[in-house]
């Protein structure tokens, strides 16, 4: 048991990233995280290496993406209190703050497999055996995916600001 806890527990900060990368909000990724987790422990003696970091990623994987299709069958529900600030009125935040909204929409627009093979190697640092291992695909596809996802990155954040989203900030009065 100590032997488990010691190889799992390392690997929960960089589980809820990629849970709430994939899942789009923090309540889903938790659950997410938590539901891997226990499929984990319950597992454990069947786990498929020595090392357990992609066989716990690829756990997850599945989790989150089960709960997506079911999040896409019946819809997405917000509580009121937890809707954002921005339904209503609100000032112009700082040029980074603005740049990350923006990278995060790319990230966003891009194809459920893309993002995935570009958060686990990007962002987690998994191989990109270990991440064909995760999503049950070549290692060739992952390669592949991950050019291609970057390629999308790339043209989403150089192409110029859609200026009719952004609300005019500016009054000239005379």
């Amino acid at each position: 048991m100590d032997d488990m806890i010691s190889q799992i527990e390392p690997m929960i900060p960089a589980l809820r990233r990629y849970a709430r990368s994939l899942c789009g909000d923090l309540e889903t990724a938790d659950d997410a995280v938590q539901d891997c987790l226990e499929k984990a422990v319950a597992n454990w003696s069947r786990r498929r290496a020595d090392n357990p970091r992609s066989w716990v990623f690829s756990i997850l994987h599945n989790v989150a993406v089960n709960r997506l299709r079911r999040r896409s069958r019946w819809g997405r529900t917000v509580q009121l209190a937890d809707l954002p600030d921005d339904v209503q009125i609100q000032q112009a935040s700082q040029d980074d703050t603005l740049y990350g909204k923006e990278v995060l929409a790319a990230m966003e627009a891009l194809a459920e497999e893309h993002r995935s093979v570009l958060l686990l190697i990007s962002v987690e640092g998994l191989t990109y055996a270990e991440a064909a291992d995760v999503l049950g695909v070549p290692v060739g596809t992952v390669m592949s995916r991950l050019a291609r996802a970057r390629e999308k990155l790339r043209n989403q954040l150089e192409k110029p600001p859609n200026i009719a989203r952004r609300p005019n900030l500016i009054r000239v009065v005379k």
